[in-house]
């Protein structure tokens, strides 16, 4: 049995069906504002605010406070990122266990980053061990960090332990406190406009299965032509 044939959309007939969507300037400029404020862009947010007239969803100084917070965990400042947040909202913390532990095990690989073995230890022994004993999940995450001083730099090491102390380590507990703050704002963690992007990505591949159509080239920003 011969697969169906593709219906062929050309690109005079795309365009004006993207023509016939009626969206509104408004809700435009929101999609823009809620990128801004999700991607921590305060300048920007606060110039568009201005020209498109539009209120910013949340106090707009939260955002250098979430981007001071980031930047401290990035440069492996833990204490500094944990007072920030609790000079920002100490419910946040308080009320998110599992985020908090996550902050001190960022701390605990930084002690061991640095070589500071006997405050590593110490540290572990004071702060994570305590909270190991509560959830089988703190304990398999203290157990992975303590790893490290197993296996130290050996190329041997699992990938899995020698990632904790990658760029990457830091960036993924900066995005989970900066979700935990943007949520303490009841502010989405993704942007939207983000969220639509994968959206249209995930509409193109069911649509390309029954039709051949001009699809978005998301770097040029333009319809790209049929072959």
């Amino acid at each position: 049995m011969q697969p169906a044939q593709k219906i062929v959309i050309r690109q005079e007939e795309w365009e004006r069906r993207l023509h016939e969507v009626n969206v509104s300037k408004n809700d435009l400029n929101r999609l823009v504002m809620d990128y801004l404020v999700i991607e921590g862009f305060k300048s920007a947010a606060e110039e568009f605010s201005r020209e498109a007239e539009l209120a910013a969803p949340v106090d707009l100084d939260s955002i250098e406070s979430r981007m001071n917070i980031r930047e401290a965990l990035q440069r492996g400042d833990v204490g500094e990122a944990i007072a920030r947040v609790n000079d920002l909202d100490p419910e946040i913390l308080d009320t998110n266990p599992a985020l908090y532990f996550r902050l001190q095990q960022q701390k605990l690989i930084e002690f061991i980053r640095q070589g500071k073995i006997a405050e590593a230890l110490e540290f572990a022994q004071v702060e994570l061990a305590p909270r190991g004993e509560e959830s089988p999940e703190f304990l398999a995450e203290l157990e992975k960090t303590m790893a490290l001083l197993a296996f130290e730099s050996s190329p041997s090491a699992p990938q899995s332990i020698l990632e904790l102390l990658s760029p990457a380590q830091r960036l993924k507990t900066a995005g989970e406190v900066n979700a935990a703050i943007l949520e303490s704002l009841s502010q989405g963690k993704d942007a939207k406009l983000v969220g639509l992007l994968k959206l249209l990505c995930w509409g193109e591949t069911m649509l390309e299965e029954k039709a051949e159509f001009p699809k978005l080239d998301l770097r040029e920003g333009m319809l790209t032509k049929l072959q």
